[in-house]
């Protein structure tokens, strides 16, 4: 007899709801089935069969974050299917800064009023930057909770696993002065600094769904919807053809927080301000917002998602193999005996 009880449905919690929920899901989460992954969906525990092919000591590696107040712009926008790529990519993102490939995720939905179908689109997107990271898709909890949330409301949270050989974890006690850093372009805000965002464009109240000239055509809310890139793949290439030193992820903190976190102590990025790529929609933020440029850099990634620090030699190589992987790469600056953290010029 299939589970049901007319009580907890009376309280807000609709059980049947929560099953075909999951129905909906299944085609998403099949696409991430990797090798090692079970594929059974609805069991207690997620299931992955570690591969030990070419490790001899496997350290793992974990990342686990949200899509923060980001998801405000998806109520406003009614578009659920990409803040899943969010989700993933803030875990991913970390592991592999490490050195490590992730090999599963798993995800956490709460919600106001399960909604089978606005649940499906969440894990579609959740699905998709799977397939990205190249990581299995092989659990995660949805939790109806009425009276917590609002009906047209919800949170999303994940982690994920990965795997590295001991030998292969990145050391950034091995950068020293002079080593290049390497600039990997972001798609937009990525998932960091929403809530200067939302104040700045006031997007509670204001049309943010109009486009603008500013951002070629496309509006505000879309621009800011735009998923955080996963770097998982082009660096996974990059690690097997160069002697990469460290890597950062630019997320929360911006250029101030996350680039001293992959430098030894003693040393310092020098940025060349004139090389960073920025992003129009950074550009009508610090107008609109009237946000100074050091804060601007301590708070958002300003167009650069990710940065890389190898040997000048190894420079050219790694921005080859980077471009040959779909990353339109670029020398930021280098490393330089200092104890600020990050020097902009």
């Amino acid at each position: 007899m299939k589970s049901f009880s007319e009580s907890y449905k009376n309280a807000g919690v609709d059980i049947t709801a929560g099953y075909k929920a999951v129905e909906l899901m299944k085609a998403h989460i099949a696409k991430t089935i990797t090798a090692g992954a079970d594929s059974t969906i609805g069991g207690f525990g997620g299931l992955f069969e570690l591969d030990m092919t070419g490790i001899t000591k496997p350290v793992l590696v974990s990342g686990t974050d949200g899509v923060g107040t980001k998801l405000k712009l998806a109520f406003i926008m009614d578009k659920h299917d990409t803040v899943g790529i969010d989700c993933v990519a803030m875990c991913v993102n970390d592991i592999i800064c490490c050195g490590a490939k992730p090999l599963f995720f798993l995800d956490y939905i709460a919600c106001g009023k399960n909604v089978p179908e606005r649940i499906a689109s969440i894990v579609s997107g959740v699905a998709e930057g799977c397939v990205q990271a190249g990581a299995a898709l092989i659990g995660g909890e949805t939790a109806e909770m009425p009276g917590f949330y609002p009906e047209d409301e919800y949170d999303l949270a994940g982690f994920s696993v990965g795997v590295v050989d001991k030998s292969k974890v990145l050391d950034r006690e091995s950068v020293t002065e002079g080593d290049i850093i390497i600039a990997l372009p972001s798609s937009s805000v990525h998932s960091n600094g929403f809530s200067l965002v939302r104040k700045v464009f006031d997007v509670e109240n204001a049309d943010i769904k109009k486009p603008l000239p500013e951002l070629g055509g496309k509006s505000v809310g879309e621009t800011l919807l735009t998923p955080t890139k996963i770097y998982v793949k082009p660096m996974l290439a990059l690690f097997d053809a160069v002697k990469v030193k460290a890597v950062s992820h630019i997320t929360g903190g911006g250029f101030f927080e996350n680039m001293p976190r992959s430098l030894p102590k003693g040393m310092s990025a020098k940025i060349e301000k004139s090389a960073v790529k920025v992003l129009p929609i950074f550009e009508l933020i610090a107008k609109q917002g009237n946000i100074p440029e050091r804060d601007m850099f301590n708070t958002f990634n300003m167009g650069v998602g990710m940065s890389v620090v190898v040997a000048k030699e190894d420079a050219d190589k790694a921005i080859e193999i980077l471009k040959a992987n779909g990353e339109d790469a670029y020398v930021l600056g280098e490393v330089v005996a200092s104890d600020e953290g990050v020097i902009l010029c």
